[in-house]
């Protein structure tokens, strides 16, 4: 049986909140083994001058623990 664990992140980027799950996502996998998926929990922007300059998530990564 194995057990996993949650943890919380924000990425963000200048394009759309795809691209951010994506940096995200990528970004996680480089410091936590067995990445498994991950959910979205929050997404909002960030404006400068009435346009949008940034897309941000809040994503709850679940990764597997190793024995």
């Amino acid at each position: 049986m194995s057990v996993a664990r949650v943890t919380e992140i924000i990425s963000s980027s200048s394009k759309g909140f795809d691209d951010a799950v994506e940096k995200g996502v990528k970004r996680a996998s480089k410091t936590l083994k067995n990445v498994s998926g991950a959910w979205v929990k929050d997404q909002r922007v960030i404006c400068d001058n009435g346009k949008i300059s940034e897309y941000r998530v809040t994503l709850k990564v679940t990764f597997i623990l190793e024995d």
